[in-house]
């Protein structure tokens, strides 16, 4: 589908190719969204442009996502996308600059593409231009990736009051409860990944932004996009320390979860040892010699039973003293 903005604000969206012509002259962003062939050639023929394929925009080589050609600026970049579910996952989107307008293709329907669509009225008209507009949405983007960062810390804030617990709390929780939240771990563990490398390829796409023509005659396209790198920057490094914290939580949960492990065998071990004298006394009276003078005992028996009690108690009460209980 491919959908035009002009400088007015109004949108036109494309369907029957075999009647249209070259776009109106105030259109200045052209939007493909999942193009088919005939609508690739059909921008390539009205711009004058190669437009990149699928296949073109899965190539991480940086001179294959980034370079001019035909006096058109082509960029690509690593959008999050899904971030409300539990399979973030990136999608690559290609900025073209042909002339005045903007071409972005898209095989995915980022949140930062309707916020900034939404928000498209509200522009000055001096921000009407293909690499004005360039900077606003990515502008956009990285104001919508500094918001899934900070839910994603205030969810990591509570997951981590979950897997510590509250001391003044005595509640059993479930055998499997911090299993649970090992796999919540590895959820915001992934999400913060694909925020640093959406960020990653945001900052080398900016990096080259800045070095085009259209954007250093511009002072205050030049300016935002001066902005969006210093907030690249930033969130960049904030996610550093996220992805820092994510992983001390994962492994003081794993430490929590050999803590209980260990708890479980101390009380088999401290409880074998236990009955380890009872048994002694039971074996010995439980032996078949003829010659034993305590068979013959009328009080053999409360003896030998008081006998096993005491040789059991004596332990228990020696590991409470050493506080191993």
């Amino acid at each position: 589908m491919i959908t035009a903005y002009c400088s007015n604000c109004r949108s036109v969206e494309i369907r029957d190719l075999s009647h249209a012509g070259s776009f109106p002259e105030d259109v200045v962003w052209i939007d493909m969204i999942e193009p088919s062939r005939d609508e690739e050639l059909y921008v390539e023929r009205v711009l004058g442009i190669e437009v990149p394929t699928r296949d073109d925009l899965k190539d991480i080589e940086p001179s294959a996502r980034l370079y001019v050609e035909n006096d058109a600026v082509f960029m690509t970049a690593s959008l999050l996308w899904k971030a409300e579910t539990d399979a973030p996952t990136l999608t690559d989107v290609a900025f073209i600059l042909a002339g005045n307008r903007l071409v972005t293709i898209r095989y995915a329907h980022p949140k930062s593409f309707a916020l900034f669509i939404a928000a498209l009225h509200r522009l000055p008209e001096n921000w009407r231009s293909g690499a004005a507009l360039l900077a606003k949405l990515l502008e956009t983007i990285v104001d919508r990736t500094a918001e899934i960062l900070e839910v994603s810390i205030s969810r990591l804030d509570i997951l981590s009051m979950h897997v510590f617990g509250d001391r003044a709390k005595k509640t059993r929780k479930p055998s499997n409860y911090l299993e649970e939240k090992l796999r919540d771990i590895a959820g915001y563990h992934r999400m913060i990944s694909k925020v640093r490398d959406s960020l990653g390829s945001l900052s080398r796409l900016l990096t080259f932004l800045h070095t085009i023509p259209a954007v250093q005659q511009d002072r205050e396209t030049k300016d935002l996009c001066r902005t969006v790198s210093r907030d690249i920057q930033s969130l960049s490094e904030h996610a550093a320390f996220v992805a820092g914290n994510i992983t001390f939580l994962l492994d003081a949960s794993l430490g929590l979860i050999n803590i209980e492990q260990n708890s479980i065998i101390k009380i088999f071990s401290i409880a074998s040892v236990v009955f380890l004298p009872p048994t002694l006394v039971a074996s010995i009276y439980g032996m078949n010699f003829q010659v034993m003078p305590e068979l013959a005992w009328a009080a053999g028996y409360p003896y030998s039973l008081a006998l096993m009690v005491i040789s059991a108690v004596v332990p228990f009460f020696f590991f409470r003293w050493k506080g191993w209980l």
